[in-house]
């Protein structure tokens, strides 16, 4: 009777030990397979750099096509803008219409083989008269609001705004044609005393226009919209 429960207690173990074998044989290497976390840190960090490729895409376009950072350089603007100040340029909105009066834009000069920053002061059909600080276009002197103080503190001093003799008057030897042509423009810096413009470099292809200086950006203490009156 022992000898039978002994081998009775071998089968059950047997029997067990076959079941757990087979439980085993069954399970998919999937059931075992831990949880990868590591592979959602993965895709975050693909879908991260995707986004970013994205938004570098994106600012280069905007930064080619429709907009473009430009740094004054020199006193030719003073006293509305400073050497070192960052402005940015709209490059499409001459596109759909012509410059302004009064509006301050970015150009190219090929026989500089640099860019200007300028305010226009005439545009096509305009005729064009610059006496000592008298500004006239069409025979009516315009007045100059963005100058206003700067003028009115030269005249204080018992001195003309425009008072350097290297800066002529218009029309003048140079530059004997007062009426602005089609597709060109006349511009002249604020500060009349030193800057290079059209009174020397003459009208301004339209072709050469970059854009419409819109906003001083940087430094931060200085941001603003640009005022074109």
């Amino acid at each position: 009777m022992e000898h039978n429960r002994t081998n009775d207690q071998d089968n059950v173990n047997h029997a067990t030990d076959s079941d757990v074998d087979k439980h085993a044989m069954n399970e998919s290497p999937a059931d075992h397979k831990p949880t990868k976390r590591g592979g959602g840190a993965s895709k975050e960090i693909t879908e991260w750099v995707k986004a970013i490729g994205i938004a570098v895409i994106l600012v280069l376009i905007i930064r080619w096509l429709l907009f473009m950072p430009f740094i004054v350089d020199g006193p030719s603007m003073q006293p509305n803008f400073e050497t070192g100040e960052r402005v940015i340029v709209n490059k499409v909105l001459y596109k759909f219409r012509e410059p302004k009066h009064g509006e301050v834009v970015v150009f190219f000069v090929p026989e500089e083989n640099r860019n200007f920053i300028k305010r226009v002061i005439g545009v096509p059909g305009d005729k064009i008269r610059y006496e000592g600080d008298d500004l006239y276009v069409n025979d009516k002197k315009v007045d100059e609001t963005y100058l206003k103080e700067a003028i009115a503190q030269a005249h204080t001093n018992g001195t003309l705004y425009n008072n350097t003799p290297t800066t002529p008057n218009y029309p003048n030897e140079q530059f004997t044609e007062s009426v602005v042509p089609e597709g060109h423009i006349f511009v002249l810096g604020d500060n009349r005393s030193n800057s290079k413009d059209s009174r020397m470099i003459g009208f301004v292809d339209m072709d050469n226009v970059i854009g419409r200086s819109d906003v001083i950006f940087w430094p931060l203490n200085k941001v603003r919209i640009i005022g074109h009156k």
